[in-house]
């Protein structure tokens, strides 16, 4: 496995399309899925996606030609796009909150239903993210939703092991004090997305 895997690291760091795209076959619904934890916003989740992969490209150069799967490297791109773009929204949402509010249309689209069911959980999940600092926030998406390991993490953030750590402790202590605050906030129907429930959440142990 790690021969194979260090061989696609070989592969992408000297420009081989074809095994980029492979890269993009096998990670881009994951980049996706982490960029729409950071961001909460479907379209902008693409975004990230989109940009990761381009950066990504633009940076092949620096791949370690030994190390394992790409996956840390592309996450960890996508989260500082993915930091961007929250930063983005926010400005957008302060100039859209000076501007008059434009009538309600309704929408009676079968699919409705189901796409306000998935917002209301991502609206749950992003209510109890909220509450904790960028890089505690970085850090749970990685090791909790998105399986990273400590090691993968901290690949990824470019910090120590130790530091992965202890930002997870403090993001899970955090969480789990906003479930005895809010015993009220959301759990969502199919997904564990209350506070409580993300603090339980495992992670999975580092690769020996």
């Amino acid at each position: 496995m790690r021969d194979s895997e260090n061989e696609v690291r070989r592969r992408v760091r000297e420009g081989d399309r074809e095994a980029f795209a492979q890269l993009y076959e096998e990670f881009a619904r994951a980049v996706y899925n982490h960029g729409l934890r950071l961001t909460g916003d479907w379209s902008t989740a693409e975004e990230v996606m989109s940009e990761t992969f381009l950066t990504a490209w633009r940076t092949r150069d620096r791949v370690l030609e030994e190390g394992g799967s790409l996956l840390p490297w592309l996450l960890g791109i996508a989260t500082h796009k993915a930091d961007n773009a929250r930063r983005g929204q926010r400005r957008r949402q302060l100039f859209l909150a000076r501007q008059p509010q434009p009538p309600a249309e309704e929408d009676f689209a079968p699919r409705t239903v189901g796409r306000i069911d998935d917002a209301r959980r991502l609206r749950a999940v992003q209510a109890a993210l909220g509450r904790l600092r960028r890089q505690e926030r970085e850090v749970l998406a990685l090791c909790v939703w998105s399986g990273l390991d400590y090691r993968e993490t901290a690949e990824a953030l470019g910090i120590a092991v130790g530091t992965v750590r202890s930002r997870l402790s403090r993001a899970r202590r955090k969480l789990a004090r906003l479930a005895e605050e809010n015993p009220e906030l959301p759990a969502g129907r199919g997904e564990m997305t209350s506070a409580a429930a993300i603090a339980a959440l495992p992670v999975r142990e580092e690769l020996t």
